[in-house]
């Protein structure tokens, strides 16, 4: 039995990166605007704070976002198509005469593209949806759990599934997945380096558009980057230990 001294989750670590990149995001958004909704010092509070709820998985701040649902819609329309099965979690139907699939999930109703999902299952067809992964990195406080599940992986490379509303290119390049993700399959014995978000650009209506981030794995450059992002996460825990509730983040036990 190894023990471990904390476990951080894929997406944890990309809400850890959006707190430290506050600045930029907010120049994005507002640093052209003569009168911004919110000051940079408010934006990085709300980061803050949304960063620590996420830590101690605050129902609401996640759970009922109506961005994430249509996500998860999405992701289990693709996963059905790809198996040829009914959904558990949502009730979908598909429309041939509309050419649409409607997702009914968390009491919304969502509505996609019949071919746009169709596009994603057959670019998957052979892959393993929803892939559980796990390794251990070592830092200079201990061993360190990372864990996350894989939309689609197949032979050659990770795929994550992404919706959004609005995309500009290299808009996940500050993400960790697409690191996290090879560096656990690797420790596991699956040696994959490719690593593609798929992204669906979903407009008004059934409106899309279709776009590839692609990133390689590797282990010479890539490990450091994560062990300094995961070793700052750290820092960041212990200064705030005092916030922090739910404590499975801590002390976690592997065999």
């Amino acid at each position: 039995m190894k023990k471990v001294k904390y476990q951080f989750y894929a997406t944890l670590l990309d809400a850890f990166q959006g707190y430290i990149n506050s600045s930029e995001i907010w120049n994005d958004y507002w640093g052209m605007s003569d009168d911004p909704s919110k000051t940079e010092e408010q934006f990085e509070q709300e980061q803050f704070q949304s960063l620590i709820n996420r830590i101690n998985r605050v129902p609401m701040l996640w759970e009922d976002s109506e961005a994430a649902d249509k996500g998860t819609a999405f992701n289990e329309a693709v996963d059905c198509l790809i198996a040829g099965r009914k959904s558990e979690k949502m009730i979908l139907k598909s429309n041939q005469d509309s050419n649409i699939i409607t997702a009914d999930y968390n009491k919304r109703t969502f509505i996609f593209s019949l071919p746009l999902v169709q596009e994603f299952a057959q670019y998957y067809q052979g892959a393993i949806s929803n892939v559980f992964t796990e390794g251990i990195l070592t830092t200079k406080y201990g061993d360190v759990s990372l864990y996350g599940y894989i939309d689609e992986l197949d032979p050659l490379s990770v795929h994550d599934i992404k919706t959004t509303g609005k995309y500009k290119a290299g808009k996940f390049r500050n993400n960790w997945q697409h690191i996290v993700y090879p560096f656990c399959l690797n420790q596991q014995g699956n040696p994959v380096t490719d690593f593609e978000y798929n992204v669906a650009v979903l407009g008004s209506g059934t409106g899309y558009s279709t776009f590839t981030e692609y990133y390689r794995y590797i282990p010479e450059r890539d490990i450091n980057r994560l062990q300094i992002v995961v070793e700052s996460f750290i820092d960041f825990l212990e200064l705030n230990r005092n916030l922090i509730t739910d404590t499975k983040i801590f002390n976690y036990v592997t065999d």
